[in-house]
């Protein structure tokens, strides 16, 4: 039987058939750089999974089949095992080595919000965690299974909340139910002549609520803003009532209590609802690539485009060392090829940086704000690659991972980290990651290829996507994660920079919340925690250390 048709496989990302592959030249490359050898590691056997058994007591089962019906109350080990974790490199190591043994106890699917009220009142009552489940593409450990001191934990699947509740053409807003995925959702405001334009590379199987929990950005975010931007109203269930936050446009009626929700991760209630700023489906989309002879110029242009308000609505720049493994898997061979590389090496350029930048909108729009950014870019001294490699990254741009996937099962540790800084700390902070995570590595035997791009830009900043791979040390991949990923995080702390700029926190990322908002901040948190979920069922060892 399968769960349901949104559902990924255990051991991976999405559809397996949806791989491509990894280009000989760049596998060949990848095992010289890293030293890999020729083992692969395939995930195990679903069989060979070790899973306790369900330890939830009969009387809180029946309860809650009573709310949502036996269809919807699943303890089966399929259901179980596809909500055992999100798709963090830990995640997915544990459970490729035959290690589910912390799956929840039972999955509950909701079909109302009166459900989700439901279901909160019976865990809390009868001492049962909760972890609310959306898509399962947590990359922080947002949707762990974990206990805390509960004896049960279920993983709460709001994909049956998948409805478009309400739109205003009018006004451009549309309410929509949290479990919509964003195909789903785009697809129905597509009929409608509308965008969200919001494209996470977890698009393909991220949900509404998901995008509002951990305070998402998209690849698009720079145009049309981080997805907290576009919330103007939410709707959250918490073990001690509603939350319903949605009284127009503005409002100077105190604190901004919708915060309560955005950014919450399950952990303060249940987000049912979330009404969003929508837009006119563009009649124009354009992307194009750019490449600098080097970071620094890249970004001082980026940072211009920002500064001077013609950023175009997606816009990205890659270092040397991305661009290069990039260029590695992009597997273009020939006569061409070499004699673009040798131009290009005429010209300066051969270890440059490349930039994507695109627009969005009417055809009008999109000429004027390219003409903007385009003077911007050249006069920044970046030299024109054509649309061709726009429409590459666009028509890949949700691959990684599925990359990833194909690097694991040859022996590859990799993993990725995002961080922002004031563009006057940039740099720093962009030397002092790498660094980080070069040492971190090396020191335990395996020299990485360490990868950044600059993802969204702001007037006052940006941020950096790291992605690093080393060779898997055997037995202990769990260490070398860990090492690289407390080098990495110590080293942003010490610059000043944001533990997160669009993961979110889960359970990576809380041992430094306290540094970003100080222990008043985290006392603050601790009160509205205690006032919404004083069981503290929610989603419990996430967001508050």
């Amino acid at each position: 039987m399968t769960f349901n048709s949104a559902s990924m496989v255990w051991h991976g990302w999405g559809d397996p058939a949806r791989r491509t592959g990894i280009p000989p030249k760049a596998m060949a490359m990848l095992r010289k750089e890293l030293g890999l050898s020729a083992t692969s590691t395939p995930p195990v056997g679903e069989p060979a999974l070790r899973m306790r058994p369900s330890a939830l007591p009969d009387t809180a089962a029946q309860r809650l089949t009573d709310v949502v019906g036996p269809d919807n109350m699943r303890t089966d080990r399929e259901a179980r095992l596809l909500h055992a974790g999100g798709k963090s490199y830990p995640d997915l190591l544990r459970r490729r080595t035959g290690d589910a043994v912390d799956a929840p106890d039972a999955v509950v699917l909701p079909g109302s919000h009166d459900d989700v009220v439901a279901v909160l009142a019976v865990c809390a009552e009868e001492g049962i965690a909760v972890v609310p489940f959306g898509g399962g593409t947590s990359v922080v450990g947002g949707v762990e299974p974990v206990r805390g001191r509960f004896p049960a934990v279920i993983a709460l699947d709001l994909s049956r909340l998948d409805r478009l509740v309400s739109v205003d053409r009018e006004s451009l807003t549309a309410t929509m139910q949290a479990g919509l995925r964003g195909p789903q959702a785009e697809e129905l405001l597509n009929q409608r002549g509308l965008t969200l334009g919001h494209f996470p590379q977890s698009y393909e199987h991220a949900t509404i609520g998901g995008y509002a929990a951990t305070r998402s950005a998209g690849q698009a975010s720079t145009g049309y803003g981080r997805f907290d931007e576009l919330v103007v109203g939410v709707r959250m269930a918490t073990p001690t009532g509603e939350l319903l936050l949605d009284h127009g446009p503005a409002s100077a009626a105190g604190p901004d209590l919708r915060a309560i929700a955005v950014g919450s991760e399950g952990v303060l209630g249940i987000i049912t609802e979330v009404t969003l700023h929508v837009r006119p489906t563009p009649d124009r989309k354009v992307y194009e690539g750019w490449l600098f002879r080097n970071f620094h110029d890249g970004a001082t242009a980026l940072r211009r485009l920002a500064q001077e308000r013609v950023a175009p609505d997606v816009v990205r720049l890659s270092d040397e060392h991305e661009t290069r493994v990039t260029m590695a898997l992009a597997n273009r061979t020939g006569s061409k090829a070499r004699l673009e590389s040798a131009v290009l090496r005429a010209r300066g350029y051969a270890e440059g940086c490349l930039v994507i930048v695109g627009w969005e909108g009417t055809d009008n729009s999109v000429r004027a704000r390219r003409k903007a950014s385009t003077a911007v870019l050249k006069e920044s001294r970046g030299l024109r690659l054509g649309e061709g490699v726009g429409e590459a990254w666009e028509h890949g741009r949700f691959n990684g991972p599925y990359l990833r996937d194909e690097l694991m099962d040859r022996g590859v540790f990799v993993e990725t980290l995002e961080t922002a800084a004031p563009w006057s700390k940039l740099h720093e902070l962009h030397q002092a990651v790498r660094t980080a995570l070069n040492d971190a590595l090396t020191l335990r035997g395996t020299p990485p290829i360490v990868m950044c791009h600059i993802s969204h830009v702001y007037e006052s900043g940006g941020s950096l996507y790291f992605t690093f791979a080393a060779a898997a040390q055997q037995g202990q991949e769990l260490d070398q994660w860990r090492a690289a990923k407390t080098a990495a995080s110590k080293a942003i702390v010490a610059t000043g920079a944001t533990i997160t700029h669009h993961h979110a926190v889960g359970t990576d990322h809380a041992p430094y919340l306290s540094a970003e908002v100080g222990d008043l901040g985290i006392d603050i948190l601790k009160a509205v925690k205690a006032r919404l979920d004083p069981t503290g069922i929610l989603n419990p060892g996430k967001l508050i250390p």
